[in-house]
């Protein structure tokens, strides 16, 4: 992955290569520490076409969060292994061992984007 600015996160747009469709344009990449721990904490609302990528990431919670959000979980190679549909805040989303990442959406970006398990995802980093 290419490196982002000084302070900036990398950006990537997310496809699903199985489908053919966008989930989003503008993914944040948290994979340091500090990024995954703050998350979408402090947030008021995921902007459609936006997103965080957690990685690695193996389980979230949205203790804290004001808004319900879509979790997708991801082993490697981007393979769809898990959906869980608006989660609510102050919720906790476990998953398996063979969860290597995990891409956190607006709701109703799983059901409009047609995402299912067994799908392959692209993640492409844009700067």
């Amino acid at each position: 992955m290419a490196s982002s600015a000084p302070g900036r996160p990398k950006v990537a747009r997310v496809h699903n290569r199985t489908k053919g469709t966008l989930l989003a344009w503008r993914v944040e990449i948290a994979d340091s520490f500090c990024a995954r721990l703050i998350g979408l904490l402090g947030r008021s609302s995921l902007d459609a076409g936006g997103g965080l990528l957690l990685m690695p990431c193996s389980s979230v919670h949205t203790v804290g969060m004001r808004f319900p959000i879509d979790v997708v979980l991801l082993g490697k190679d981007a393979t769809i292994l898990g959906l869980r549909k608006s989660v609510a805040p102050y919720s906790i989303v476990w998953a398996s061992r063979r969860i290597r990442s995990i891409l956190e959406l607006p709701s109703e970006t799983i059901s409009t984007s047609r995402s299912e398990s067994g799908d392959v995802l692209q993640i492409e980093v844009i700067n």
